[in-house]
This record gives structure tokens, sequence and C-alpha cells, in this order.
């Protein structure tokens, strides 16, 4: 009953959350993208997990500190966790904003909400710092604003859980598929005249419930699932570039011959396939060994 009315409460802010959001995603989107290194740093490309799943809890512990620092009377360690929790903060919503500028649909509108309210709180936690500073005894206010502020925190964090553990955002596609060793029939969706798949640009397929995308790069042919890892679009109407198969939602990039990730927003690795000829000249497939 409670989730009921808190999911009625979040639908009911996109209102304001949807035409903010996509304000807000457009200049986003473009900047990010004009420095696709710092966006890879700051997604967790290079970790192989999103970084801002990484930084959120620190703010929400160390802030959760000046409640108890403030309770035991104990003011300059309320006062050094709350800045420290301040910055902890500011590190979490930079990798957050990264991740956002990537973030299409519903989703954006719960991270719109779930931004904001992180904001409202960072700006509590800065009034409450300020209050702080350069005083014996800790006004009231000042506490009260650092436990209003820990409230609002804690509600950023639940829609932020909602983006995430409902919404699947930032959650790896093919989180629970098999690895598979089976070799099964492959029906690509075109052929040339002699049965070959044609050269040099993406072609669907079909293994069994699985959609795939193959590259015949003149010398074999190479195949990844249709699906991308990051938010699920579909590959083959992605382009080949360098060996490397861009996604055409967000621009993430996969090496063709391995699926390792080259290039974000996604930072997980693409599923894989093995692909060989059939003696009835027809094709099969199955999925290449995790972690190859």
């Amino acid at each position: 009953m409670l989730a009921r009315f808190l999911i009625r409460a979040m639908d009911a802010q996109a209102v304001w959350t949807k035409p903010l959001g996509d304000l807000t995603h457009r200049f986003l989107h473009w900047l990010f993208h004009l420095m696709p290194p710092v966006r890879d740093l700051l997604n967790g490309r290079w970790l192989g997990h999103p970084l801002h799943a990484v930084l959120t809890d620190a703010p929400i512990g160390i802030l959760f500190l000046v409640i108890v620092f403030d309770v035991f009377g104990e003011p300059f360690a309320a006062l050094v966790a709350l800045g420290i929790g301040i910055l902890a903060m500011l590190a979490a919503a930079l990798t957050g904003i990264a991740d956002y500028a990537d973030t299409d649909g519903r989703a954006r509108d719960r991270a719109t909400l779930h931004s904001t309210l992180m904001l409202v709180a960072l700006l509590g936690y800065v009034i409450s710092f300020w209050l702080r500073t350069g005083k014996g005894d800790v006004p009231p206010e000042a506490v009260g604003t650092s436990i209003a502020s820990f409230l609002i925190l804690a509600a950023g964090a639940y829609v932020g859980g909602d983006v995430a553990y409902v919404l699947g955002n930032m959650v790896s596609r093919h989180a629970f598929r098999g690895p598979g060793t089976r070799w099964i029939a492959l029906e690509p969706a075109e052929l040339e005249l002699d049965g070959t798949i044609p050269v040099g640009r993406p072609v669907r397929a079909k293994l069994g419930a699985n959609g795939l995308v193959l590259v015949n790069d003149g010398s074999r042919i190479l195949a990844l699932h249709d699906t991308c890892a990051h938010a699920g679009g579909p590959l083959a109407d992605g382009r080949v570039v360098d060996g490397q198969l861009e996604c055409p939602w967000h621009g993430s990039r996969f090496e063709l011959a391995t699926g390792h990730v080259r290039g974000g927003p996604s930072v997980y690795d693409q599923p894989s396939y093995e692909v060989r000829r059939r003696a009835d000249g027809g094709w099969e497939a199955r999925r290449s060994p995790i972690g190859r």
C-alpha cells in the first residue's frame, strides 16, 4: 500500500520533471558527448561498474554521522563530517549527471526528481555548514536544517533506487543471459545469392529466442547480441567504426571480435557469438565463453 502511494506521488511530479528533464537532458547530452573520455571516466567504464552507484553510499553514511555527533554534543566532529559529506555529495552528483546525459523516458523523469531532491538537500547542508562555522555552540537552526536535509536526502535516495532497481537504468541488459554451449541454427535476415552474409555492414539474425547482429569483415563472421547492454538499443541499426560496433542510441562502442566495451556510456561488455557455416550451406552459432 505504501509502495503504491509513493509510486503515485512520484508519477504526479511528471508535470514538471518531464519538461525540466527534457530541457536539461538536451544540454547535458550535447556537453558530455563533446568529451567522451570525461564521460567514460564519470560513467565508470574503466571500472566495469557504474561509478555513481559506488559513490552514492558515502555521503549518506557520512551525513548520518552529523546527526549522531550533534546528539552526542560533538560540534567539531559534526562540522568536519558535514564538510566531508558535502564534498562526497558533489562527487556523487557529478557522476550522476554523466549518467543522466544518456537516460531516456520514464527513467529520466524519475532521475530529474531524484537530482532535484538531492540538490535541495545539498543546499540545506551548505546552509547548515555556514550556520555552524565560527561558532562555539551549534545553533538549533543548524541542527534542524541538517536533520531536514537528511530526510530530503533519504527521499532522494529512495527515488534513485527506483531509477536503478525498478526502471533498470545503468543495469546490464544481459545480466541473466547464460553462456550457452550448443550450436544453434542461425537465421540471418539478409543473404547474398550464394548464401553468404553481406560484407561490411550490420545484418540482423535470429538465434533461437535471441536477436543477433552479424558483421562480415571479409574474412570471418563476427556476431554480437543485438540488444545494447546499456539501454537496450538495437545495435543492428548502428555503424561499424574501426572494428567496433556503435550503438545508434547513445554511442556506446563494442569490439566486434570480443564484445568488449570500448566507449561509453555502457560500462558492460556485449555478449559475443561464434558463427560457422553448416555442411548444408546454412549457418549456426553459439555464445562465446564469458570473459573471452
